[in-house]
């Protein structure tokens, strides 16, 4: 924390010391993006590479009567990207704890609630601006927002909250972890939510198990709700609760992954010697 915020702090207590501290950390991870910028446009780049892929090798060969599938696909990277927060919030956990970061942390008067919190909020900008060109890109190939002006703001609110709350679950597993490497390779093993979910293909076609799991699944939820708020697909017919109320399942998740992770990180953060 530099010696502005420290000074700032003195002066205050509860809720205001958080505040001050959240933004101290806030701060300091965006200038860890800012300072890597290779790897920051590289992540950003990904899913633009996954739309134009996607939308014209896989979405030639699959047949969606009275859908272009591009404008099936667009909310489904969207979500997808924002499950990376899984990833993302894990590796960056971990690297800070076994560099001996969070050691330093615990010696300062910082909240223990600022740190994960400001990771998860820096997260949350970054999302943000690296959004735009994904949404650029899908208008350049094709994809319309269908649905009213009030729909598409929802879409966004609602898929920055899920990044939230994906974020909050991967700092808790971060700080759960024993190495950099280990970290890493656990949260490779995030693409697999994507994958078991409706946000490339639709579940209609699955056996009648693996369509359970995948729509069970809380990218496929809050998938839906996206397509429906953009006004891109209608919600699907006998699908699982979540799915045949997407909006409601949608927020449930996103609520419910951040009432459980976000105290347990800072928890954890807090005991972590």
């Amino acid at each position: 924390m530099n010696a502005l915020a420290y000074g700032r702090r003195q002066g205050v207590r509860g809720v205001g010391a958080l505040a001050y501290d959240g933004l101290a950390m806030t701060g300091r991870q965006l200038r860890r993006v800012r300072n890597n910028p290779g790897l920051a446009v590289l992540t950003q780049m990904m899913p633009v590479n996954m739309l134009l892929f996607f939308g014209y090798v896989f979405g030639s060969a699959l047949a969606m009567p009275g859908r272009e599938y591009r404008s099936f696909l667009l909310p489904g990277l969207l979500v997808a990207t924002a499950a990376g927060g899984l990833m993302t919030g894990m590796f960056q956990a971990a690297q800070d704890t076994h560099r001996g970061v969070m050691d330093r942390f615990r010696t300062m008067p910082v909240s223990r609630a600022a740190v994960p919190l400001g990771q998860a909020v820096a997260d949350l900008v970054v999302t943000t601006a690296g959004t735009v060109p994904l949404l650029l890109t899908g208008l350049a190939v094709g994809w319309r927002i269908e649905g009213s002006a009030a729909g598409a703001a929802g879409a966004v609110g609602l898929l920055l909250f899920f990044r939230f709350a994906c974020t909050c679950a991967g700092v808790f597993l971060g700080l759960l972890t024993r190495s950099e490497e280990a970290a890493g390779q656990l949260g490779a093993a995030s693409f697999v939510l994507p994958l078991l979910s409706n946000a490339y293909i639709p579940t209609d076609g699955l056996p009648d198990w693996l369509r359970t799991l995948a729509e069970w699944n809380p990218v496929s939820a809050v998938t839906t709700a996206l397509r429906d708020l953009f006004g891109n697909a209608p919600v699907p017919e006998g699908a699982a609760w979540p799915v045949s109320h997407p909006l409601a399942g949608a927020l449930g998740w996103c609520a419910a992954l951040t009432a459980v992770f976000l105290p347990l990180a800072v928890r954890r953060y807090a005991r972590t010697a």
